[in-house]
């Protein structure tokens, strides 16, 4: 399993690919505890991380379980149980204190699409496509609405999860799953502009910035802009913002 997901360290940059490009890199329950196992750890490292799909797409959805399904139907608790390697792998995309930039090409579907939604930044290539396509499969599919939660609006949620509609990457800026699209041709190009634009960040600044994202938008009005205030004045009076 250690292959299917490529972990390589770039200097303050964590670099993450999902391997199983003749799968579209679906992603296994091993793999999804992997990914975790990484995330949490990337603070460690790095000052940022940057997340892809090897081959044609980005991520085609979650792989089937090895082994088959579970022997005899599960109660409710134990349902609960299995699928929580997914809901705690996509806690720790919110979770984690350094950026996540997604790389997005060719297929996002299901699990793929929540993954896009949850990186801090996503860069989408324009032939990129997004689904969620389990309502045709008579899967509900809270899962993937649950990365969408605090990321696409009510609309566009209700929208891609009732439609199963594959739309482009226009659609996906619209509804706040990507936050950029360019030709496929200067997808490397400019996912390297980036990293080097926040890289020349502090890093106080880049993981304050990360914190502010993850934790304003719950607050009421008044909590958030006190909340930006002690941020400003915390991380701004460090030794770091002041170097060179």
């Amino acid at each position: 399993m250690t292959q299917d997901i490529i972990a390589q360290q770039d200097g303050p940059i964590l670099r993450l690919t999902l391997n199983r490009p003749e799968h579209g890199n679906g992603i296994s329950d091993d793999m999804a505890r992997e990914l975790k196992r990484l995330l949490n750890g990337a603070a460690e490292t790095s000052h940022l991380v940057v997340l892809r799909g090897a081959g044609a797409d980005f991520c085609t959805g979650r792989a089937a379980p090895t082994g088959g399904p579970p022997p005899r139907p599960l109660e409710g608790l134990e349902t609960r149980r299995y699928f929580d390697v997914i809901f705690d792998l996509y806690a720790a995309f919110r979770k984690s204190p350094v950026p996540i930039i997604g790389v997005v090409q060719g297929r996002a579907l299901g699990a793929g699409c929540a993954l896009a939604a949850l990186c801090d930044i996503t860069i989408a290539s324009e032939t990129s496509r997004f689904q969620v396509p389990e309502m045709g499969h008579n899967i509900l599919p809270t899962m993937v609405a649950s990365s969408f939660v605090d990321r696409v609006p009510l609309k566009a949620l209700t929208y891609l999860v009732y439609s199963t509609a594959v739309i482009g990457p226009e659609r996906a800026l619209s509804f706040g799953i990507v936050s950029d699209i360019v030709p496929a041709g200067a997808l490397d190009d400019a996912v390297a502009t980036l990293c080097a634009a926040m890289l020349k960040s502090p890093l106080p600044a880049l993981l304050a910035v990360k914190e502010y994202a993850r934790s304003a938008p719950k607050m009421d009005v008044q909590g958030a802009v006190d909340f930006a205030r002690n941020l400003h004045a915390i991380v701004n009076s460090s030794s770091e913002m002041r170097k060179k």
